[in-house]
């Protein structure tokens, strides 16, 4: 596939302002200044943020009224419950406000909805079910903010509700007591981009300062609020960043004997963003996918270390069991690509029968970053279709899928990321009007775009130019590893590993030789010779193996050097 590199233009004359100024690398330099961080005050919170950096949380929309209202019910000791989703963002909410109501002498119960029989959000029968129980106030955590029938349906059934969320607003705010969202249309926070756990941690901000409770006892759960943070790949810039620089360090030293299992079980020494990620986010997706969300929270919530290491076990098997799964739905979806040659069409739509509601969206996933095209997965069950699909930037699928509704019975979502319902019978009809959408918006005329931080010359590189790079860390969306371009390499060898799936390069400048990997580029092998003149985009990082450490670019692509 053929891919556009897009070399930022460099500000020589604020690169050297901030190199010299903060004492720091020309690399970094020209990092800052290429993603706009280039005044003292942005500098400074962005290099060393502390935990004063916090902005103030009853700037939020409504948050005064919903400290009032979780003061009143503790004053009258009224029966409270929190109502959170089912993937890690909400795992963490409610871990985090459910922990800190108790520090303050709130003991809050819970409900996490099935993501296979209820799905996301607030319904009905839930709401009749927790007004039976004889709750007097729900608090919603990373959702709730589109619920307005079921809010209604509470306030009917004689209950309070606070909204916390980070979700877009609809037409109508719900009617709530108070509804926290910095998405509201007059909302004044300085950051609209926490995710649902950052909302909840602010609410516990907000009710320390009411109560005159030291800030360490909200600070302490900035290990929970980075996990979730993290994984709901929220822009870790402004009080994101700050979240997760902090709470990372805490992390490190996590005192949540929940939180160190499942570290430990996730296999990475260097416990960053990636491991987070990479290591802890899927296994705790894990449950929710499987429809047994209820045991992560048990996880972080437990203080018995003998139930902990259950728990984290178990999740480790329902994480293998997800792969299976998804392996198998994944092959069958390439399988009917091939046959039907889809891959051919502008938008992807594949179906399958019982397919597993919980990881058709990870596979959607993997399959538009295989072919760079919207896909549509759906599970056919009873005569429905229900599915997930993911879009590829320039191409607002949620539109899209606007332009399509007379196909479908429901769906909702974002621009690159949808849920739908739809009769089996109308899945072809659907196709072929979506297909009409992206005929329309020209969508082959979108490139995938490789942002470029700076060329480097290889003999440049240097084991402390490498290792300043972590001065950037935590590394995530809108704070992306940095890109380097290096140019006219010569190949010194090259071969492909894992029966052809992943590239193995060593490249030479004069008489300067690196390693480079290439993961799922193993095709490369098959295109080009030792001897060859590339160029190449990628990471630089520093691979430890055998006890050895040595520089090593994790490749983004390559072209034959002009």
């Amino acid at each position: 596939m053929i891919k556009k590199w897009q070399i930022y233009e460099a500000n020589e004359e604020e690169i050297e302002q901030i190199s010299e100024n903060y004492k720091i690398n020309k690399l970094l330099a020209t990092i800052l200044s290429n993603r706009g961080i280039n005044t003292e005050e942005k500098i400074e919170l962005f290099l060393n943020p502390k935990r004063n950096d916090f902005h103030n949380p009853y700037e939020m929309p409504d948050m005064e009224k919903a400290v009032d209202r979780i003061i009143k019910a503790k004053e009258n000791n009224e029966k409270i419950i929190i109502y959170g989703d089912y993937d890690v963002d909400g795992i963490t909410s409610i871990t985090v406000l459910k922990s800190f109501l108790k520090d303050i002498g709130i003991e809050a119960a819970y409900y996490i909805p099935n993501r296979l029989n209820e799905g996301y959000g607030l319904n009905i029968p839930a709401v009749e079910k927790i007004a039976q129980e004889g709750y007097n106030l729900m608090i919603t955590v990373d959702c709730g903010i589109t619920c307005i029938e079921e809010i209604n349906k509470a306030n009917e059934l004689g209950m309070d509700v606070i909204v916390t969320d980070h979700h877009e607003v609809g037409d109508e705010l719900p009617n709530a007591v108070a509804v926290v969202d910095c998405k509201r249309k007059d909302n004044k926070y300085k950051c609209r981009d926490l995710a649902g756990v950052g909302v909840a941690f602010k609410l516990s901000q907000a009710l320390a300062m009411k109560l005159g409770i030291d800030e360490k006892e909200y600070l302490k759960y900035l290990d929970i609020v980075c996990i979730g943070t993290i994984s709901d790949i929220v822009p870790l810039v402004d009080e994101n960043r700050l979240i997760s620089k902090l709470g990372l360090m805490l992390v490190n030293q996590t005192k949540n004997i929940g939180l160190q299992a499942i570290l430990k079980l996730s296999g990475y020494k260097n416990i960053d963003s990636t491991a987070i990620s990479f290591g802890v986010a899927p296994r705790l997706n894990a449950c929710g996918r499987m429809g047994h969300a209820d045991e992560a929270l048990k996880l972080f919530l437990s203080k018995n270390i003998n139930e902990v290491n259950q728990i984290a076990n178990t999740l480790n098997e329902y994480n293998r069991t997800r792969q299976e799964i998804e392996k198998t739905i994944y092959e069958s979806a390439l399988k009917q690509i091939q046959e039907q040659k889809l891959n051919e069409n502008k938008t992807i739509v594949v179906s399958g029968e019982n397919w597993h509601h919980g990881v058709i969206g990870i596979v959607s996933s993997k399959i538009t970053e295989m072919f760079f095209k919207p896909s549509i997965l759906l599970c056919l069950e009873n005569g429905e279709a229900k599915g997930s699909g993911r879009s590829i930037p320039g191409f607002d699928l949620h539109e899209a899928l606007l332009k399509c509704q007379n196909s479908l019975e429901r769906f909702g979502g974002h621009s690159m990321a949808v849920g739908l319902t739809l009769k089996e019978e109308k899945i072809p009809e659907f196709a072929e009007k979506l297909e009409a959408e992206a005929t329309q918006a020209h969508i082959e005329e979108i490139i995938p775009i490789i942002k470029i931080d700076a060329k480097i010359n290889l003999e440049e590189v240097n084991r402390q130019m490498v290792e300043s790079i972590k001065m950037l860390e935590p590394f995530g969306e809108a704070n992306k590893m940095p890109v380097f371009v290096f140019k006219n390499l010569k190949i010194d060898s090259i071969r492909a590993l894992s029966e052809g799936k992943h590239l193995k390069l060593t490249l030479k400048d004069n008489n300067t030789i690196v390693s480079a990997i290439g993961f799922n580029m193993g095709e490369f092998a098959q295109e080009y010779r030792i001897g060859d003149k590339i160029d190449v985009v990628g990471n630089l990082e520093i691979n430890s193996f055998n006890g050895v450490d040595s520089i090593q670019i994790n490749l983004k692509d390559i072209m034959k050097s002009i």
